[in-house]
């Protein structure tokens, strides 16, 4: 049971990483255009207006550029971690400082503001370290098994799985 719950999440955090690179070596090839992926223990779904021949290419290219070192590329600016860090922090300093003895609305705002700013400040940094552990850029036993099309409620993207 541990062993494979520690596999399940090892291929999603492997599939993450892949997620990344990809998405980072398109916006290099399709600037301006929007993209979004999400990764899961088969692979992960990228929604992507753009041809399959460019999808099939930037996983490859991401999957090779990876296994040649390039870890960084398991980090992205944009990933959900680092919009879930944020509303946590926030949320939880907004509480924090609305929370105690009742006081008038002006007091609990300012007290929240105080607290708030600062965490939208660091968030973003904390969410780029949280990504250590949602993504694994070791992806040296992933083998790509399909990448087609999909649409998605009229949006175009490309279901990518793994073996």
């Amino acid at each position: 049971m541990i062993t494979t719950l520690y596999s399940i999440i090892r291929r999603t955090r492997q599939h993450h990483a892949i997620e990344h690179a990809t998405l980072t070596i398109l916006a290099e090839r399709f600037p301006g255009r929007r993209m979004v992926g999400y990764s899961d223990p088969a692979g992960f779904t990228l929604l992507a207006d753009i041809p399959e021949d460019a999808a099939r290419r930037a996983v490859a290219d991401a999957m090779l550029r990876l296994q040649a070192g390039e870890a960084h590329l398991a980090i992205h600016p944009n990933c959900g971690t680092n919009l879930l860090t944020t509303g946590a922090l926030v949320t939880l300093a907004a509480l924090l400082g609305s929370a105690g003895k009742r006081q008038d609305i002006l007091s609990r705002f300012t007290r929240a503001l105080v607290l708030v700013l600062p965490a939208l400040v660091a968030a973003p940094g904390l969410g780029l370290h949280l990504q250590q552990y949602t993504t694994l850029a070791q992806i040296g036993d992933r083998w790509l098994k399909d990448v087609h099309p999909l649409d998605v409620a009229g949006l175009k993207g490309f279901r990518v799985l793994f073996e």
